[in-house]
């Protein structure tokens, strides 16, 4: 029997039922895992082949192949508040590249950097510098923007937001990347 208490407890229920959140089966299906491993996939038209599209919110870097096809490698990020946005060109690739951080990066954190405070070193390519394999540096409108796509000695970071502004990649990525993008190759960044 249904009384005039059960029917309004049961209204009472309802009513604050619809103010939680919906069921987890209404909602938007969860993204797939993070996964570095380059692998063909479909992208907007808007890109054309031989272009290159960086998500740094999702970690990938897209490598546009042909109309609405890429390839996807998973990368490393700038930490927030150093991250580089925006379109630039390959104006100028590496193997094996030297390096030296910036004033600013030295500034930041002269400890991690403390073989460069006050002397003009620089450290040679190899297996233990930062850029790691290759390098691809980003110009605009001529002018080097001293950020870069990069392999790294520390692979563990891709998928994270670690870096001082540059993109980084597996070295056996980036190699790939450097065989395949020409000087001039358009890169976004968003």
């Amino acid at each position: 029997m249904f009384s005039r208490r059960k029917m309004l407890s049961t209204g009472t229920a309802a009513a604050a039922a619809a103010l939680l959140p919906l069921p987890a089966l209404a909602r938007k299906k969860d993204p797939a895992p993070f996964d570095p491993t380059p692998q063909e996939v479909r992208i907007r038209k808007d890109f054309a082949p031989g272009q290159i599209l960086v998500l740094p919110r999702s970690y990938y870097l897209y490598f546009v192949t042909d109309k609405r096809k890429a390839v996807r490698y998973g990368v490393g990020v700038g930490k927030a508040g150093l991250e580089f946005t925006g379109r630039a060109v390959i104006e100028r690739k590496k193997e094996w590249p030297t390096w030296r951080p910036t004033d600013e990066m030295i500034e930041r954190d002269p400890r991690a950097y403390a073989k460069f405070v006050d002397n003009d070193y620089i450290q040679p390519g190899g297996p233990d510098n930062p850029l790691g394999a290759r390098a691809l540096y980003l110009f605009q409108n001529g002018i080097d923007t001293y950020f870069r796509i990069h392999g790294t000695n520390q692979p563990q970071t891709i998928g994270h937001s670690v870096s001082n502004g540059c993109i980084r990649m597996m070295n056996e990525h980036v190699v790939d990347l450097y065989e395949r993008v020409p000087l001039g190759t358009v890169v976004t960044v968003l």
